[in-house]
């Protein structure tokens, strides 16, 4: 049976809801993100980018090259709230469905062509989603979730497109090859220093040549290029917490080492939550007493998923439970209410300089393991075996 794999992307998505929530804002340059000095634009619309503004440019740049553009601070508890009244129209309709991200989802609608049109009934919910919520949204339906995202981007903005089988490698085949999704700003300027410029290129070259030039990336990208992909459309499942808690294999008063052990605990799940790219808004920590008395107090804050804003929350709320200056035989942090996201919502608050410092960092750690960088006050403190002063697990 042939694949229809729909991608269904929330144009402008920020700027979008800021504008159903103020008219005032439609058709003129507007930018959302952080709105001190050093902020960074987090989303700016099609008005925007007609100036050469895009995604995690500096605020103050963006600002220079189009001064009348509106600056808005961002709410990411109002983005969430209308990305969850459009996953649950889709999942309502949809036979599967994946939410990639905040704005993004894939539908796998393989075998609907019996009973009608594929094409019409995308379309159909597309117009369903526009009429309840008021959002402009692309899609485009495709065989595989690569040629689809890619027919999403070039339907944009707020239009649909339908590749048909047997024409994926000709759709493709013009695009610049960055279009791609696996295709990031190093990959590209690597690709630039060979000659290649666009998809054609790479679709001429041999897999063998790309193989020895960029191993098993080169070889994956050589078949997106040819619009293979057979990457199945994962069933969504909102997970609404991730934890960490540690029994101590001595009870202890030492307050500072506590403190370091919730700082390995609060940094763990931060990078585990950016890798699954995941934003939390409430933040729980928990103590046990050696008599077993159990004490927890959380927090509600803005959406992220930053190491020093977590940490500080947890050790914050540390403080204001640890207050019976009896040993202590446990500890736990948990991060709730999560939503789909990465660090496009952080860029509410955050700088370029640090967004870029969590990218190297995770960087690290995705090549060599979740420990192989950290802070010098969690140094010692493992959350893992391995010579651990203390047991413990990672739930979820």
């Amino acid at each position: 049976m042939d694949r229809s794999i729909v991608h269904i992307d929330l144009d402008t998505f920020f700027v979008s809801v800021e504008r159903l929530l103020d008219s005032s804002l439609n058709n003129i340059p507007v930018l959302v993100g952080g709105t001190n000095g050093r902020g960074v634009v987090a989303a700016c619309s099609y008005e925007a980018r007609k100036y050469g503004i895009h995604s995690a440019m500096p605020m103050w740049m963006a600002q220079r090259l189009c001064p009348e553009a509106i600056v808005i601070r961002g709410d990411g508890s109002m983005y969430s709230k209308f990305s969850k009244m459009v996953t649950e129209i889709i999942k309502e309709e949809s036979p599967i469905y994946e939410k990639s991200s905040i704005d993004e989802f894939y539908i796998d609608a393989s075998g609907m062509d019996r009973f009608f049109g594929t094409y019409k009934w995308a379309k159909e919910l597309r117009e369903k989603i526009i009429k309840e919520t008021g959002l402009p949204i692309s899609f485009a339906l495709s065989t595989n979730k690569t040629v689809a995202k890619v027919g999403t981007g070039e339907a944009k903005p707020n239009n649909y497109i339908n590749i048909h089988k047997g024409n994926e490698k000709g759709f493709l085949a013009p695009l610049q090859v960055k279009k791609i999704p696996m295709v990031g700003d190093k990959s590209y300027k690597m690709l630039l220093s060979m000659g290649v410029k666009y998809v054609r290129t790479i679709q001429e070259i041999p897999i063998e040549l790309m193989d020895s030039i960029m191993g098993k990336n080169g070889i994956a990208l050589w078949k997106k290029a040819q619009g293979i992909d057979n990457t199945p459309v994962e069933p969504y499942s909102e997970r609404k917490s991730i934890s960490s808690s540690i029994t101590l294999e001595k009870d202890t008063i030492d307050t500072q080492w506590l403190k370091n052990i919730l700082t390995a605990m609060a940094e763990k799940l931060a990078y585990q939550l950016r890798k699954e790219q995941k934003l939390t808004s409430v933040v729980t920590v928990t103590i046990r007493y050696s008599d077993f008395d159990t004490r927890t107090r959380q927090k509600r804050i803005s959406y992220t998923s930053l190491d020093h804003t977590l940490i500080k929350t947890v050790i914050s709320l540390f403080d204001q439970l640890y207050d019976r200056r009896l040993l202590v035989r446990l500890v736990g942090v948990r991060y709730s209410s999560l939503i789909s996201g990465n660090y496009q919502m952080n860029l509410f608050e955050d700088t370029s300089e640090m967004i870029s410092l969590y990218q190297a960092m995770d960087n690290i750690r995705n090549r060599y393991g979740n420990t192989a960088i950290r802070r010098v006050s969690t140094l010692g403190t493992r959350i893992r075996n391995g010579g651990s002063p203390f047991q413990g697990n990672l739930t979820a």
